[in-house]
């Protein structure tokens, strides 16, 4: 579950971003398996390493940021894309990133959280105008999964949401042609321009709106996963397949979440298998790069907001009920989830970080 909406959700994104680059098709399929087996290399070793549900994922926001960007060719800009794997690597193994989060209240963690994952939600309920039968016919499996099968509610919603696309003529699988990835390897170039324009911006934008809610996550499922060793492997990955597509590497939130639920195991102890799995997916995908497209475009846009959305539901409940359980803390709790929930970009950096802003901002004038 978490994979497919990993990858519904925003390879459509990496693809332009490998075109606005210039990429080849070989090229752009070689980013597919760069970013998937970096990130089931890095789900899988790192989940089984813990014992904990850790789960990576590409940098959405800064493959959008890449996509944005003109003037740089494709050979500076993976110049650009080693530069930021060092800096987040740096961050990492320095603990710099963790003191950071060791700064913030649980409460806003537990916010930050529910902003992030509760715009799926909102994208499942709207999806109910634009398929009112599919989104209906999902939403009472959950229901009935939740009351009879809760663990496998999300699968069977999974499940019952393929059956009633095929039975609408929603779902297209005739067109998948499945067929192998190659890695393609790119020589950098270093250029002023690109370190300024490219691998500074994709640093904070990976940071901040992709790692920040990433460890919000981990903590606000009860998680203490270290997080300087964490982060530092993902900037390593990000170094080592960055020539072949591997633009950035980072914890992830929206996805973990799933793994990081009830219905992934009673035990949270035993969580951690959901991502090592995922992680098996990621990998197989990576290597079947090449019909990844086909595949993503069987599945109708609704069924996987739905899926989403439904399957988040229960980590949102949970995560409310931490932000809004201390009073000291509620108002800055509400003033992060509502930024957060908002959308709000500014200066190319995502609501996500400007969410915590608020809360900080909120927590300093309490103590003040």
């Amino acid at each position: 579950m978490a994979v497919l909406v990993g990858f519904t959700s925003s390879v459509a994104i990496v693809f332009a971003t490998a075109q606005a680059l210039g990429a080849t098709e070989a090229q752009t399929a070689s980013w597919v398996w760069a970013l998937g087996l970096g990130m089931g290399v890095t789900s899988l070793g790192l989940s089984l390493w813990y014992r904990q549900p850790v789960l990576t994922a590409w940098s959405t926001p800064g493959a959008a940021l890449i996509a944005a960007t003109h003037g740089i060719a494709m050979p500076e800009a993976i110049g650009a894309f080693m530069l930021c794997a060092v800096l987040i690597t740096l961050a990492g193994y320095s603990g710099a990133f963790e003191r950071v989060m060791n700064q913030l209240p649980m409460a806003v963690a537990a916010a930050l959280l529910a902003g992030v994952l509760t715009r799926f939600a909102l994208n499942a309920a709207l999806a109910g105008g634009r398929a009112p039968v599919l989104v209906g016919a999902m939403t009472l499996a959950f229901l009935a999964g939740r009351r009879w099968w809760p663990r496998y509610a999300v699968p069977g919603v999974l499940l019952a949401g393929m059956a009633v696309a095929a039975a609408l003529g929603l779902l297209h699988l005739g067109g998948v042609h499945w067929a192998w990835a190659a890695p393609v390897w790119t020589a950098p170039q270093f250029s002023w321009a690109a370190t300024i324009g490219l691998a500074l911006p994709l640093f904070v934008v990976t940071m901040a709106s992709q790692n920040l809610p990433g460890v919000a996550a981990q903590r606000a499922s009860g998680y203490d996963t270290p997080v300087s060793p964490v982060v530092g492997a993902t900037g390593l990955a990000s170094l080592l397949l960055a020539p072949l597509g591997g633009y950035a590497l980072n914890l992830a939130a929206i996805t973990a979440a799933i793994c990081m639920g009830r219905e992934a195991h009673e035990d949270p102890r035993r969580r951690y298998m959901a991502a090592v799995a995922a992680g098996v997916f990621y990998i197989a995908l990576g290597l079947a790069g090449g019909g990844v497209v086909g595949l993503l475009a069987a599945f109708p846009r609704e069924l996987v907001d739905a899926v989403a959305g439904l399957a988040l539901l229960g980590t949102i409940a949970a995560s409310l009920a931490a932000a809004l359980k201390d009073e000291a803390h509620r108002d800055a709790a509400l003033l992060t989830f509502v930024v957060t929930l908002s959308g709000l970009s500014l200066l190319g950096i995502g609501a996500a970080f400007w969410g915590v802003v608020a809360g900080a901002l909120a927590l300093a004038f309490q103590r003040r």
